[in-house]
């Protein structure tokens, strides 16, 4: 079994999920609840001088964990796909300044092809990107996506695909980022956490739950416990590879932005507790 979490010290929350909150008053929230980790969307930083905003985190003992999202590389043109390499370049360059080690790639699809011609522009776009990603010590973590999204949000949906790119592109700053969201139905699940642990490349570990009925796909996703997913054994699959970074709350919810946000992030902090 997991072993149990006792504090916050290991709990990551996405900006994504209190959105309601600006950076400030997210911030302040978290760290006013012992929470350790944050994980800053790229949209929260519009119009923000970005180094005093890493500074500004640090200062109240909150770790950055990554910055999200890059990807969305394939699509029907050259000129379309460099002008996402060149985002993802200017990405990294945020994330450095920033002071985030890592971002999180969505990696894309284009639908009016087919997902093998998707992911082998996913590669060559990640390989155009990795240069300036090594240069300013920035880790890219591929996240593999739930199928339903494989038209335009990601053509990489299981953690084998991941895998299988990571090692083709063969280098320490190129990863995998688990989301049990997007995971949780794969039976190879286990065996992938587990190949992704003996090739080092495991970067991070998203959290939250489905319910069940679903009402919105992108924008219903539960706390933890709220739904079907075994958290708790998919984390102990992640430990057990030697994974010792945070365990990242990344929920989408209308129902939940709806509310206020303190008692949210109250149920956030017992789910985390209780059960992940």
């Amino acid at each position: 079994m997991a072993k149990p979490i006792e504090d916050n010290s290991k709990l990551c929350i996405h900006t994504i999920t209190t959105k309601p909150w600006n950076l400030e008053e997210a911030s302040d929230a978290y760290a006013k609840n012992g929470v350790g980790g944050i994980t800053v969307w790229r949209n929260v930083l519009d119009g923000r001088d970005i180094y005093q905003t890493g500074e500004m985190l640090r200062s109240k003992d909150l770790d950055i964990v990554s910055l999200c999202r890059g990807g969305f590389f394939p699509a029907d043109s050259e000129s379309k796909r460099k002008v996402a390499i060149d985002d993802n370049i200017k990405m990294v360059e945020e994330a450095a300044e920033l002071g985030a080690p890592m971002i999180v790639l969505v990696c894309g699809a284009e639908p009016s092809q087919s997902l093998e011609k998707s992911r082998g522009q996913i590669q060559k776009g990640i390989e155009a990107v990795l240069p300036h990603a090594e240069e300013h010590n920035i880790k890219l973590a591929i996240e593999p996506l739930h199928p339903a999204y494989a038209d335009t949000r990601s053509a990489i949906n299981t953690m084998e695909q991941a895998n299988d790119m990571a090692e083709k592109i063969d280098s320490e700053f190129v990863g995998v980022a688990v989301d049990v969201y997007h995971l949780w139905w794969d039976s190879n699940l286990k065996r992938e956490i587990h190949r992704c642990g003996e090739n080092n490349n495991l970067f991070a570990f998203h959290i939250c739950d489905w319910k069940f009925p679903l009402d919105d796909i992108l924008n219903d996703r539960g706390l933890m416990g709220e739904g079907c997913i075994d958290v708790p054994q998919i984390r102990e699959w992640v430990e057990d590879t030697g994974f010792d970074g945070f365990n990242e709350v990344e929920i989408f919810s209308n129902r939940y932005w709806a509310m206020d946000q303190n008692d949210f992030l109250e149920k956030i902090i017992h789910a985390y507790k209780h059960k992940s």
